[in-house]
């Protein structure tokens, strides 16, 4: 929306304008006559030059799918009327055409691009890509081919073949950034190509939930449609990809994330060479060390990360690592929000040697472990798998002793007709949970009749008499949550810290 005022620059009396002078007043001149602003430390006074050699290197990418159209009656007698008269030749399934628009940019002259997975994946399922489409400044067109993907870091590299040497830009090393630095985005927000935004570096190592991220944040404007495009230091270097936004309503409020590029340039150099991306694997489902979880093991939270499980015949079991430890720090590198514990070993070499330091019911051990190679996402899912399924219940269950106070639930001891009832394995020990108290923490976090509890405060409970000892114990050293190992049934135990009633 476009304002205009107004001004006027005379005193209207009686109908008769009159001049206000002064015989002390000089010349009048305009406030922003001769100024010109002084560039914030570290950025120039204007972007102009620097973004008009950088500009061509930047690319609309836009992808042509297909989305097979679902039969929403099908399964019932209506299931034949969907669609009739609308079938393909050769009986193939209806489908509907749909587009999607991103941002990249070439690293070199014979047409490498980077931009982000998603922006050439298939948008919806059953979706399918046919064509992906990469649109130069002057509006050249070139039919684009995918040499490689990173679904894990949302990272990937095409090719366009030209008659003609390409403009291209470089990487620069993000790990010289610091909070405060001046940002340039280069994208293609709603369309709109060739849209240059300008902020700082409003943070480093931001996580917004998967496995790999390190992300630069920034406040410079990024939207829907940037995902891909280059973000620029003030040297005119590639410093981060545009990848994310965090926004309420769709568009643009300050947060932007971008893939920083010490992290993409390994990775976008191997999907150059037709090679597929390989990371470090030891074998452990980890959770973050939280404060609920910190309390119940009475450590400083975030420091760290919780060991829930470890696979069989992996690094971790062969080098002594249990269910229950805290890794605290991989050859040599603490373990923190900033630095997971799978971006760490994700970067050892396969097969090397690494010193892993952990804490063990308090006490600091050392053991070195051999990295693999981190399996396919679909193995991970088989080995991670959770089953929401509820258990068989066993009618007339006594619910043995009152509510325990401090935690909100009773439990009794298993017996081989609860085990075949519940379907665990037949040398489970434990207690089985017959009531949860739903405003607790213990029914905030889930736990339900059925559930077995094999440890409290990391020790073996087999009676609500065990169980209430533990909280005790916990309680008496002033620690404000126990650590629950907790076997449901169709999962692996979980290790779940669970807050004290307040007395």
């Amino acid at each position: 929306m476009r304002y205009a005022y107004a001004i006027t620059g005379a005193l209207l009396l009686g109908g008769t304008a009159i001049a206000i002078t002064s015989p002390n007043v000089g010349a009048q001149t305009a406030q922003n006559e001769g100024l010109q602003a002084a560039a914030p430390a570290g950025a120039p006074a204007s972007l102009a030059d620097m973004v008009e050699k950088l500009q061509p290197a930047v690319v609309n990418i836009s992808t042509k799918q297909r989305v097979a159209v679902q039969n929403p009656f099908a399964g019932t007698p209506f299931g034949d009327l969907f669609g009739q008269g609308q079938q393909q030749p050769g009986g193939r399934p209806q489908t509907r055409q749909a587009q999607s628009l991103g941002s990249g940019f070439l690293i070199s002259a014979d047409g490498y691009i980077v931009t982000n997975n998603h922006v050439v994946s298939a948008g919806a399922e059953g979706a399918t890509v046919d064509s992906i489409t990469v649109t130069m400044t002057n509006k050249e067109e070139y039919t684009a081919k995918l040499v490689g993907r990173d679904p894990a870091t949302d990272l990937a590299v095409l090719k366009i073949e030209a008659k003609k040497p390409l403009p291209f830009v470089k990487f620069g090393d993000s790990s010289k950034s610091r909070v405060g630095d001046w940002v340039v985005a280069i994208g293609n927000p709603f369309a709109l190509s060739g849209t240059v935004t300008a902020g700082i570096i409003s943070a480093l190592h931001r996580g917004t939930g998967g496995t790999y991220d390190k992300f630069i944040q920034t406040d410079a404007s990024i939207n829907q449609g940037n995902s891909g495009g280059p973000m620029f230091d003030m040297r005119g270097n590639v410093i981060g990809i545009n990848s994310q936004i965090l926004s309420p309503s769709g568009g643009n409020v300050g947060i932007g994330f971008a893939i920083p590029s010490e992290q993409a340039a390994p990775i976008v150099d191997t999907l150059r060479k037709g090679e597929a991306i390989k990371r470090g694997y030891l074998g452990v489902q980890i959770s973050p060390l939280g404060e609920d979880l910190a309390d119940s093991l009475g450590l400083a939270k975030n420091r760290g990360e919780f060991v829930q499980g470890v696979e069989p015949g992996k690094g971790a079991e062969k080098a002594g690592i249990k269910a229950g430890d805290v890794i605290v720090s991989v050859a040599g590198q603490e373990v923190s929000p900033d630095q997971n514990l799978s971006s760490i070993v994700a970067s050892q070499p396969i097969g090397s040697r690494v010193p892993i330091v952990l804490l063990r019911n308090g006490q600091r051990q050392s053991v070195t472990a051999i990295v693999g190679e981190r399996p396919s996402e679909d193995e991970l899912n088989s080995f991670a798998q959770q089953q929401d399924e509820d258990f068989s219940q066993q009618e007339n269950q006594n619910p043995g002793q009152a509510a325990q106070q401090s935690l909100g639930i009773s439990a009794i001891p298993l017996t081989p007709t609860i085990i075949r009832q519940l379907g665990v394995a037949a040398d489970t020990r434990g207690v089985v949970i017959t009531a949860v108290d739903a405003s607790t923490d213990a029914g905030t976090k889930g736990l339900r009749r059925g559930d077995v509890i094999i440890t409290a405060n990391n020790r073996p409970v087999t009676s609500q008499a065990e169980l209430d000892a533990q909280v005790k114990a916990v309680s008496g050293q002033n620690r404000n949550a126990i650590l629950l190992q907790v076997l449901r049934r169709g999962q692996q135990p979980i290790f779940l810290p669970v807050r004290l009633r307040d007395k």
